[in-house]
């Protein structure tokens, strides 16, 4: 028990006793968090699905200049993939709309920012995007221009963690995440998880937590 307590230690692992150690002999069922934990919690611009006619560039143009004022991971990642500074003087009207993105008005013209609600609640025509990741669709004065994805990049040993302990035993690995199905069956599937729930808000998780508890 103390070597293992102390092989622990050294990794980083914290083990308050030897009794922690003897449950561990129990456990059939791990619970993952996604971003963070699975994943590095750093958002990346992947891809950017222009419509109607516009260019990548200038949808990305208008979508760094939308978000400028945000403080969201998701905006940083875009103003990091325009790679140019942005003349925040041209920029007015800026509001942030919970749960549905950003209305602001640059160089005269309206950009709406946002998720699929955004551009429903707008009235705006556009096409779903089916891909996979983090979906911001952009319009400029009423038209749909395209849509921005965004992923959260996998950590590089987490499947090979995933891996080691079903190896170990573990008969089933769970990923709870606030991300929508797509994206968390998604990450499942590439790490070799057994189930996802997704959609949770951090309560939701407590209440996965404890059903998969009663159930085992």
């Amino acid at each position: 028990y103390f070597c293992g307590i102390g092989t622990a230690s050294r990794n980083g692992i914290l083990v308050k006793g030897s009794n922690y150690l003897e449950s561990l002999n129990n456990v059939s069922t791990v619970l993952f968090d996604k971003t963070g934990t699975l994943t590095k919690g750093v958002f990346k611009v992947t891809e950017i699905v222009p419509d109607n006619g516009f260019t990548v560039d200038r949808i990305l143009e208008y979508e760094a200049n939308a978000e400028t004022y945000s403080n969201h991971p998701i905006a940083k990642s875009i103003i990091a993939a325009y790679e140019k500074d942005v003349d925040g003087t041209n920029i007015t009207d800026y509001k942030e709309i919970s749960g549905y993105g950003i209305s602001v008005t640059v160089d005269n013209k309206k950009i709406l920012a946002g998720n699929s609600k955004l551009m429903e609640a707008e009235g705006i025509s556009y096409a779903t995007c089916e891909k996979v990741g983090t979906k911001v669709y952009v319009a400029v004065d009423g038209q749909y221009q395209g849509c921005v994805l965004i992923a959260d990049e996998l950590k590089p040993d987490s499947k090979t963690a995933v891996a080691a302990l079903k190896q170990a035993g573990i008969r089933r690995t769970v990923m709870l995440t606030g991300d929508n199905e797509t994206i968390g069956k998604a990450v499942a599937q590439e790490l070799g998880l057994d189930n996802c729930y997704a959609q949770l808000l951090p309560g939701d998780k407590v209440a996965v937590l404890e059903q998969l508890d009663a159930s085992k």
